[in-house]
């Protein structure tokens, strides 16, 4: 099922990232079980909710080699893990205030040998490192989030869209992104299933807020 639904979208894996991929239910589903990171409805559909979900991201952009992205409030690993797995050659940093969490993260990361991804235990605010772009699954109202991030960004640039955020997010956002310059970038135009009817990536380059 795994390789199955992510080969429909991402037909180039390679067999190591197919591996990889189909490592993951086991390492959730175990530790699940310790640490609920996860709703076990969920896990049930772990590839398409979590899995391909944050793969939306590599939709909007694919990372050239040397990127350094950061991914805020990951929970256990998302959308950081999937998107490390798909870009080898980027180096992700995935934070999380919750202690937990981060032991899950660390321990798939490990599972399944990814050496492009460092986890840490706290506030994304105490991270002192640049990034070129930042990630993140709804974690917060955006205009909370951008405050987060100052003095994040890196100047130089290494990929076709400015360095910024790509955050997913879903539903109706009308609101919530009054007056914040961004592009929006509906999922259902690029996967079928019904869950990404409502889902969105939204991308703000770091020119348009207090960066």
């Amino acid at each position: 099922m795994a390789a199955s639904l992510l080969l429909k979208y991402f037909p180039d894996l390679t067999e190591k990232q197919i591996e990889q991929f189909s490592q993951l239910e086991e390492l959730y589903n175990e530790w699940n079980e310790k640490i609920n990171v996860i709703s076990r409805k969920d896990m049930e559909s772990l590839y398409e909710k979590h899995v391909l979900h944050s793969l939306g991201i590599a939709k909007i952009m694919e990372f050239a080699p040397g990127t350094k992205v950061l991914d805020i409030g990951t929970g256990g690993g998302f959308p950081g893990i999937p998107l490390a797995i798909l870009f080898p050659e980027t180096q992700f940093t995935l934070v999380d205030s919750i202690g937990k969490k981060i032991t899950v993260v660390k321990a798939v990361a490990e599972g399944i040998g990814l050496t492009n991804l460092t986890a840490i235990h706290g506030r994304a605010e105490k991270v002192k490192e640049k990034f070129h772009f930042v990630v993140s699954r709804a974690v917060t109202q955006m205009p909370e989030f951008l405050r987060w991030l100052k003095g994040k960004f890196e100047k130089e640039q290494l990929n076709p869209k400015h360095n910024g955020v790509l955050y997913l997010k879903g539903g109706d956002l009308a609101e919530e992104l009054a007056g914040i310059k961004c592009e929006i970038f509906n999922l259902k135009n690029y996967f079928d299933e019904e869950f990404f009817d409502t889902k969105k990536v939204i991308y703000v380059s770091k020119g348009n807020f207090n960066s």
